[in-house]
């Protein structure tokens, strides 16, 4: 099964990285992946998004105009891509700094609010992991042990001290979307 994902926000809140983890991990876990990053000249505060394919068999293109997922970190993300997005489909929203009151009524709408979270666990770099851990559980489009079991190997040991802080901020994203 081919499942697309938008993901956007400002430079600086890890978008990218969100991306290239999810492509990474799901890479690992023997998935076909495309990884397509964009962002503005202005990087850090700029726009940033990136779209990610994840399927059991070979992708034809790395574009997701029609996605099945976006994940929108910041307002202006909400607004630029919940349009984009499949009739049915998922947007993630980090509900911290995005009001989905305005969202389209043909989408399912999963908001977390990852910056306050991020806060409570002592660091705001890891919103982007609390949402990957609520894409995780609200999607097919990688195991959640297959993330965590990789997530080492995907941060390398240049970053192998903040390996414990984004475990359990995939777990909190992971268990904030649990029924």
């Amino acid at each position: 099964m081919l499942t697309k994902a938008i993901i956007s926000g400002s430079g600086g809140q890890g978008v990218l990285s969100m991306g290239s983890t999810l492509a990474t991990a799901a890479m690992l876990e023997g998935r076909y992946v495309t990884y397509l990053p964009s962002y503005g000249v202005e990087v850090r505060g700029g726009t940033a998004n990136c779209a990610v394919a994840v399927s059991d068999e070979e992708i034809a293109s790395p574009v997701a105009s029609s996605p099945e997922v976006v994940i929108a970190m910041n307002q202006p993300s909400f607004v630029r891509f919940q349009g984009a997005l499949q009739s049915g489909g998922l947007l993630c929203a980090n509900s911290s700094l995005v009001h989905t009151e305005t969202a389209r009524s043909d989408i399912e709408i999963l908001a977390v609010p990852t910056s306050e979270l991020a806060e409570q666990l002592g660091s705001i770099k890891v919103a982007n992991m609390i949402m990957l851990g609520a894409l995780v559980r609200a999607s097919s489009m990688i195991s959640y042990d297959a993330m965590v079991e990789n997530l080492a190997e995907i941060l390398g040991k240049g970053r192998a001290k903040l390996l414990d802080l984004n475990k359990r901020a995939l777990a909190v994203g992971h268990d904030y979307t649990k029924d």
